[in-house]
């Protein structure tokens, strides 16, 4: 009895799901598919939905695609031919019948559905040959031990391949048979629970795996039942106390101290032919607080399109070159790299500061002597792609990384780069984006960085007029392109794809382009996409800048870093197929000049309704935080923060949307408790085996 009691003690964190009955290593090895390694994880593992199971419905009343329980004596069950072999059950009660379909039977099954016996079965009724019918319902055999109708509404579990409901809805009530306070602890202490209205852990989970028949149901699919936001409450703080404790782990190490150089900071703005804004000034003298600690810097800086972030992170390479140290910025493509190399050499040439370039196009001799110039700390400025991660890269002492268009990069290709430092020494990351980050996803996803808002727009820089048009109306569109042109301004013709596919995005741009070219046979055009090499794809580019094409027919390479203040009008086809936060980065490749910009959104109709709504966004508004919200609301959390959190930010129960009510008391518990034992318990009851994937 000892031992038993001991093992009913023991945490359900610490024992394997293989203790529960029926799981050998065969169902185990499926259940990792769905994180579930322990009696723990089975708990956590909560309902995405449930059905009313709780009464049956008479034959003679039901309708097609209804899910209902429904109750029946077998009239006669056998196998019949057709296109696929089936079973075939007719079972009847006072008001009507129904046929059951099976596809995937065995003799045995069709031996107990002898003629009188009593069923209820659940499932969805469709038509079918023999009229109403339900495939493969879920059924049970009655008698008078277990006629009772189910008590409970009914869980319905993410699942996976070769695991059926039934079977995780045993495995958790066998979990929830085990559970206990011993076995499971409270974490949150009172002061914490009075924030989710003291609601205990134990009370959510035993509710949410087996809700009573008179809970409110539309309560629970909308994730809004006490205690849905007590579990999610503490989710979200599982997350947040995660990326506090990265951030912790990396401002354990030291960073250079890149002190303020007056002298060379003065120099170098006053060889700019503009003046910084306030908000590129408020956010520089940030940044310079950071990096004069020997603390890493840990900064996100969110400006819209055209706010001027490049020279924010100019500014913040040359303080570590002027401390003798060297910068690295890591873009994701080679335009944007090379927009960077040419618009860093032109300003730091005054200041005899090397700039050099590392792309993984480069030819062999090239990349060669790159390599040994940043070995050997002759290059001070490093500007390049994914390629500045690459094992044989070997700074001489860097000391601070800008990593531009973050949510290209994953959470890895950062931490190779910040590991580029020497001596011990951390360099400083500053992080960029030209997609705002709605508050709510940067109080719950960024929470290991600090944030600053460049939130101002350059003086000149005018809206850019959007109208939506239909493909109906190509032509007209086509002769506004060459009525601008002629007019001396220059246009973008930007071609998308549903399929993410390079080779069929690159067709689609020729065929346009050589379209384009017949249409407008006054106008030099010129062509740019995924598959051009690069040389070939920066001459196309110079050609753009220089003005020597009118028109410049692209996919959605040109998303992000072209600069050519001369180009008036984009047309976007079929904007549809893009998401909004997309669509808002293209825009911006125009109006970045003073003259009057616009943009052509020519939709494919008929269009969804995500469509529209997205579309009259980019009409009514050029704000890029207002888009970041509507992008949020129409994509969710996954979509709108890219890379970094795929296949990491999975929540169980909480909804960053639904729940940013709770962000607030979320921050202020995590701040009384980041420090205490009992906040690794929480990031590991929730994370699990993914506890340590914000360490960036």
């Amino acid at each position: 009895m000892t031992n038993i009691k001991a093992n009913q003690d023991r945490l359900l964190s610490e024992r394997p799901v293989t203790e529960l009955k029926g799981v050998g290593a065969s169902l185990a090895a499926k259940l990792t598919k769905l994180g579930l390694y322990t009696l723990q994880d089975c708990l956590f593992h909560l309902p995405a939905r449930y059905q009313d199971r709780t009464r049956v419905t008479p034959l003679g009343s039901l309708q097609p695609l209804q899910d209902v329980v429904v109750e029946g004596r077998v009239r006669g069950c056998d196998i019949v031919f057709g296109k696929r072999r089936s079973m075939l059950c007719v079972i009847d009660d006072d008001t009507g019948r129904l046929s059951l379909r099976f596809y995937h039977f065995s003799n045995a099954q069709k031996q107990r559905l002898t003629e009188g016996t009593k069923i209820r079965c659940f499932g969805e009724t469709r038509r079918g040959s023999t009229g109403l019918e339900m495939y493969h319902p879920e059924y049970q055999l009655l008698d008078e031990q277990n006629e009772s109708l189910e008590e409970s509404l009914t869980p319905v579990y993410p699942a996976t391949e070769g695991i059926t409901q039934p079977r995780l809805r045993n495995l958790i009530q066998q979990s929830l048979a085990l559970l206990s306070d011993q076995n499971l602890p409270e974490l949150l202490d009172e002061s914490l629970r009075q924030h989710v209205n003291q609601v205990s852990l134990l009370d959510a989970l035993r509710f949410l795996h087996a809700p009573p028949s008179d809970a409110p149901l539309s309560q629970l699919l909308e994730g809004e039942h006490p205690y849905q936001q007590r579990l999610a409450f503490e989710e979200l703080l599982a997350h947040h106390l995660t990326l506090l404790q990265a951030r912790a782990e990396v401002q354990q190490h030291r960073a250079p101290e890149l002190l303020y150089h007056s002298d060379v900071i003065h120099h170098f703005r006053s060889t700019l032919p503009f003046t910084l804004t306030n908000a590129q000034q408020r956010v520089f003298e940030e940044i310079n607080a950071d990096i004069c600690s020997s603390k890493p810097m840990l900064r996100l800086v969110q400006g819209d399109v055209g706010s001027g972030k490049t020279l924010v992170a100019a500014l913040s390479a040359l303080q570590a070159v002027s401390n003798g140290y060297q910068a690295a910025i890591m873009a994701p493509t080679e335009i944007l790299a090379e927009q960077h190399r040419i618009n860093f050499s032109l300003w730091f040439e005054a200041l005899n500061i090397s700039v050099c370039a590392l792309t993984g196009r480069q030819k062999v001799a090239e990349k060669r002597a790159s390599l040994e110039a940043i070995a050997n700390g002759q290059a001070q400025i490093v500007i390049g792609t994914h390629a500045l991660i690459q094992d044989d890269v070997v700074f001489n002492n860097l000391g601070i990384m800008v990593i531009d268009e973050q949510h290209r990069f994953g959470v890895q290709q950062r931490l190779a780069l910040r590991q580029k430092g020497r001596d011990g020494l951390f360099p400083h990351q500053l992080i960029m984006t030209a997609t705002p980050i709605p508050r709510t996803l940067a109080m719950s996803a960024y929470a290991d960085l600090d944030c600053s808002v460049i939130d101002e727009l350059p003086p000149g820089r005018t809206p850019v007029e959007t109208v939506v048009i239909s493909q109906q109306r190509r032509d007209q569109v086509v002769a506004r392109v060459d009525q601008a042109c002629q007019e001396g301004r220059q246009a973008y013709w930007v071609c998308t794809l549903i399929e993410e596919s390079e080779v069929l995005e690159a067709q689609a741009a020729e065929a346009s382009a050589v379209a384009l070219q017949a249409a407008l046979p006054n106008l030099r055009v010129g062509l740019i996409h995924g598959r051009i090499k690069g040389p070939e794809k920066e001459a196309v580019m110079t050609q753009f800048k220089q003005g020597e094409l009118d028109l410049l027919v692209a996919t959605t390479v040109i998303e992000v870093g072209v600069d050519v203040p001369n180009a008036s009008l984009m047309i976007i086809e079929n904007p549809e197929r893009l998401g909004l936060a997309q669509l808002h980065q293209l825009r911006g490749r125009v109006g970045r000049g003073t003259a009057v910009s616009h943009c052509v959104l020519l939709y494919s109709a008929p269009l969804s309704q995500t469509a529209k709504s997205r579309l009259q966004v980019m009409r009514e508004s050029s704000d890029g935080f207002l888009i970041a919200e509507r992008d949020l609301e129409i994509r969710g959390p996954g979509e709108v923060l890219g890379t970094r959190q795929t296949g990491e930010l999975q929540f169980k129960v909480a909804d960053l949307q639904r729940d940013a009510h709770l962000l607030d008391d979320i921050h202020a518990a995590a701040a009384l408790i980041q420090h205490q034992p009992q906040a690794q318990l929480i990031s590991q009851r929730w994370l699990g085996r993914n506890a340590r994937y914000a360490s960036v």
